[in-house]
């Protein structure tokens, strides 16, 4: 049993336990379970049944305005290879490519320098050339 599984299986418990008891209060404190919570997951159930007691995230997988990998993986190369910081590295990229800010470089230098990143790619072979030119 999955963990999704696991905490559909404990939502039903709860609504199960109040509706045996008629006391939604006190299925909530034996279980330790907010009463908003308990009526939200009840009215969700009612509505649409087990499907909506799943715990879905309210925000895509993959949001509009995010970096793009191929910048991403120019960004993390310039940084490994060259060690160039956030103030430098749109100059070095804009040989390139015509679109691309500092703010790129600043945003994605904390995400992929933080402990548990992995940085992974290997270089495009223009910014090899482009930076041996320099």
């Amino acid at each position: 049993m999955t963990n999704k599984e696991r905490d559909i299986q404990r939502k039903l418990r709860v609504l199960q336990h109040a509706e045996k008891i008629g006391n939604a209060r006190k299925a909530c404190r034996y279980f330790g379970v907010g009463r908003s919570s308990f009526y939200r997951w009840r009215e969700a159930y009612q509505k649409h049944g087990e499907a909506r007691l799943k715990n879905a995230k309210s925000v895509p997988k993959n949001p509009a305005n995010q970096t793009p990998a191929e910048i991403v993986k120019k960004v993390l190369y310039l940084r490994r290879k060259y060690h160039l910081g956030p103030i430098r590295m749109p100059g070095v990229v804009r040989l390139s490519q015509k679109t691309f800010n500092g703010a790129e470089s600043h945003r994605t230098l904390p995400r992929a320098t933080a402990p548990n990143a992995r940085l992974t790619g290997s270089a495009p072979p223009d910014y090899a050339t482009a930076m041996q030119a320099r």
